[in-house]
């Protein structure tokens, strides 16, 4: 899983239109990670086609999206993973110094 795409699904832990992923992302990586709205949208479109997330229309008809159950079984891998990647770094990190 891409950064982008990984932050993209971390930042829908509660439904969110386009913007306020970007916010939220940015937000979250601490202003490090500022999404352009062509990446944002090209990734949301491609998360949608895999069953990722769920687009709906909220009262102001604005696009929202929203994780879903298959979003939240891959994040629970992908988040597995990058444990096991961080515990590995911090035994192997002195060989590096």
């Amino acid at each position: 899983m891409t950064e982008t795409a990984f932050y993209i699904l971390l930042s829908l832990t509660k439904p969110r239109h386009g913007y306020g992923i970007i916010k939220h992302v940015e937000e979250l990586s601490e202003g490090r990670l500022r999404l352009g709205s062509g990446t944002v949208y090209g990734t949301l479109t491609k998360m949608s086609k895999d069953g990722l997330i769920t687009v709906f229309a909220d009262e102001e008809r604005k696009t929202v999206y929203e994780v879903s159950d298959l979003g939240k079984e891959v994040m629970r891998a992908e988040i597995g993973r990058l444990k096991e990647l961080h515990r590995n770094a911090v035994t192997s990190e002195e060989e590096f110094q």
